[in-house]
């Protein structure tokens, strides 16, 4: 491992080459800020990454036809991109990340990563976000890592070696904050009727956002419930700390917190800082199906864009504007519908863009992405209540998918459903 600067560091990319970026909390700034001002003289760079956190000048208009990125997974930084033109999007499990370089399908020819400084024995773990990145860093010809003195030392499958790392170069990076809003009383009532399902000793998959996190505030009064999921948040903290979440009924990882990576803010970060209760694994562990119905009572909670009234579920576009992801949607929903007695949930408002529009829709809207379909689908919650969808006909599905839609659309609702013959 060679210290340097971040400018020298970037110096080894080439024409041509394709680099995998850390991502979530992780994104290793300081080298895509000097990939970014070299970008003018390179042609025919391809970034590939998930969720990016934090400033991305790579994404920039002004770096097109030098650098463009390849996003397996859609975030905010680059969904002006993505929809431009500028770069692209891979519809993708978030599972099946890791085979894409494993395999060559999508072969690396360097790796960004941003790591904690070695301990002791040389090893620097991955902290916030280990995902894909640890397969990334294994098949990647050269790695090159922040050492980064900000960085949470997490335990589990998250290590990489300093032999592993080429080119290193010293930061003091604070792991991207994402706090989550203000949580509105239609997210709260979403909150306690997704808790109403969850029983004591549960497993849970819970992700990012004011659901999840009204989820979390109405499961307080819970017992023994566990955590093996994707991504978690700040919302584990409080559950943790209000004794609900022990992992004591957890039928395999019993008593951690299972993980490939958490977003949220520094009080979080500092929970998982060397807390043995945390194990970070690979995405191709937490999100695998056969892993996930071993949780007897597992419970997953995913979110929506839209539902129309056979159950499909659109969670990565808005139309034909790409939005997210496919990300780990259908691995929970799957796994959970398996467990013994697993429950596989969708939580969505009822209405968006300020009430005027209806989330149940009788139609999707033209170029929507099916992400979860009718057949996966279990249970359906909005602030109206729950549909289940398990074995239902499609004019049951519509039926019960009307009941929870807003009051000012039901009608409207029904009348669709006339026309496709769903109703009587």
């Amino acid at each position: 491992m060679r210290i340097m600067s971040a400018e020298e560091a970037v110096a080894s990319v080439d024409d041509g080459h394709t680099i995998f970026v850390h991502g979530g909390a992780a994104t290793p700034t300081a080298l895509l800020a000097a990939l970014a001002a070299r970008a003018p003289e390179l042609t025919g760079v391809t970034t590939v990454g998930l969720h990016l956190e934090g400033p991305c000048p790579h994404l920039e208009p002004a770096i097109a036809g030098h650098v463009r990125h390849r996003a397996l997974f859609i975030g905010p930084n680059a969904r002006d991109a993505v929809n431009e033109g500028r770069a692209d999007y891979v519809p993708i499990f978030l599972s099946d990340i890791p085979q894409l370089f494993r395999r060559g399908i999508l072969p690396l020819d360097a790796a960004f990563i941003n790591v904690s400084p070695p301990d002791a024995h040389g090893f620097c773990s991955l902290g916030t976000s280990i995902d894909a990145t640890l397969a990334a860093v294994r098949n990647a010809r050269t790695v090159t890592a922040q050492i980064n003195k900000a960085m949470p030392r997490t335990l589990g499958d998250s290590f990489v070696h300093v032999d592993e790392i080429d080119f290193a170069v010293e930061t003091t990076q604070a792991p991207h904050d994402h706090p989550v809003g203000a949580i509105s009383e239609v997210e709260r009532q979403i909150g306690a009727h997704v808790a109403e399902l969850v029983p004591d000793g549960a497993t849970l998959q819970l992700g990012i956002g004011a659901i999840p996190a009204a989820v979390g505030e109405a499961l307080r009064d819970k017992r023994d419930l566990g955590i093996h999921t994707e991504l978690f948040t700040d919302t584990v903290v409080d559950l943790v700390e209000s004794g609900a979440l022990t992992g004591a009924a957890k039928e395999i990882n019993r008593g951690k917190i299972v993980s490939a990576f958490v977003m949220g803010t520094q009080r979080l970060y500092q929970f998982i800082d060397n807390n043995p209760m945390v194990e970070m694994r690979p995405v191709d562990y937490t999100n695998d199906t056969a892993v996930i119905r071993r949780f007897r009572r597992m419970v997953a909670v995913n979110s929506a864009i839209e539902v129309d009234l056979s159950g499909q579920v659109v969670a990565d576009s808005i139309g034909r504007r790409l939005y997210s992801g496919v990300g780990g949607q259908m691995d929970f929903i799957r796994g959970a519908a398996l467990a013994e007695e697993g429950r596989a949930i969708i939580a969505l408002p009822s209405t968006a863009a300020g009430g005027t529009t209806s989330r149940i829709a009788a139609n999707l809207q033209e170029g929507a992405g099916v992400v979860t379909t009718r057949a996966h689908v279990r249970t359906v919650v909005t602030e109206w209540g729950v549909a289940e969808l398990f074995g239902r006909s499609m004019a049951e599905r519509a039926r019960a998918l009307i009941a929870i839609a807003h009051p000012d659309f039901r009608d409207e609702l029904r009348l669709a459903a006339r026309r496709l013959h769903l109703e009587q």
